[in-house]
């Protein structure tokens, strides 16, 4: 039998439209809950394109204890967090949860 954790990456991997995605984070997760996995994953942006520890942590309002927890992350040559963010930046399509459609542009532009 397959563990929660395992049954839950099954689930997340099947979806693949940005919209379904969104809905699905927003059904299971509470606002604060949301909230913060985007700032996290803000943060991931940041460091990968160049942006000191400080002035993410003044930008975002967050501590320097967070950002280097990211930063762990970014440095460990087998981290999927640092091959998501290297991938070809392309448009991902979907439709929000509201039905309205979507285009997500990737924002990895280098910052400086």
């Amino acid at each position: 039998m397959k563990s929660s954790l395992a049954r839950l990456s099954a689930a997340i991997s099947a979806l693949n439209d940005a919209g379904e995605m969104e809905s699905f984070l927003s059904e299971l997760l509470t606002p604060t809950e949301l909230r913060d996995l985007v700032l996290r994953w803000e943060l991931l942006e940041l460091l990968s394109q160049g942006e000191s520890q400080r002035r993410i942590a003044a930008r975002l309002g967050i501590s320097l204890c967070k950002i280097t927890r990211g930063a762990k992350i970014l440095k460990r040559p087998d981290a999927i967090a640092t091959r998501l963010l290297k991938r070809p930046a392309a448009p991902f399509q979907g439709t929000h949860h509201d039905g309205t459609d979507i285009a997500i542009k990737s924002t990895h532009k280098a910052r400086r």
